[in-house]
């Protein structure tokens, strides 16, 4: 949130950006609903301001903030069943294909 006043008063969004933005919405906003979202959207901006203004030349950059790996298995190939063992609990099958009910 702002906390000096040259902050406070400095407008990134004005009310009549977010009645655009309410009918590109389609949103049917009161006056009073209007003047809010204009403030918060105002504080959310000015939060990003601050962050744009802390130095972070000696922090390595990083895609993550937590050390995160691919945990994926090797691809080996592995026996898989029998055609038996496949059709062993189909109800209709006709020669090497299961029979299932027509989709409509």
């Amino acid at each position: 949130m702002p906390t000096s006043p040259k902050e406070k008063s400095q407008k990134f969004i004005t009310p009549e950006d977010v009645t655009h933005i309410s009918k590109l919405c389609r949103l049917k906003l009161t006056e009073k609903e209007v003047d809010q979202f204009t403030t918060q959207f105002n504080d959310i901006l000015a939060f990003f301001k601050k962050l744009d203004d802390i130095d972070t030349s000696n922090t390595p950059p990083m895609f993550h903030v937590m050390d995160v790996e691919n945990v994926f298995r090797k691809d080996e190939v592995k026996p898989s069943l029998s055609e038996e063992g496949i059709f062993r609990n189909v109800s209709k099958r006709e020669g090497r294909f299961i029979k299932a009910p027509r989709m409509t």
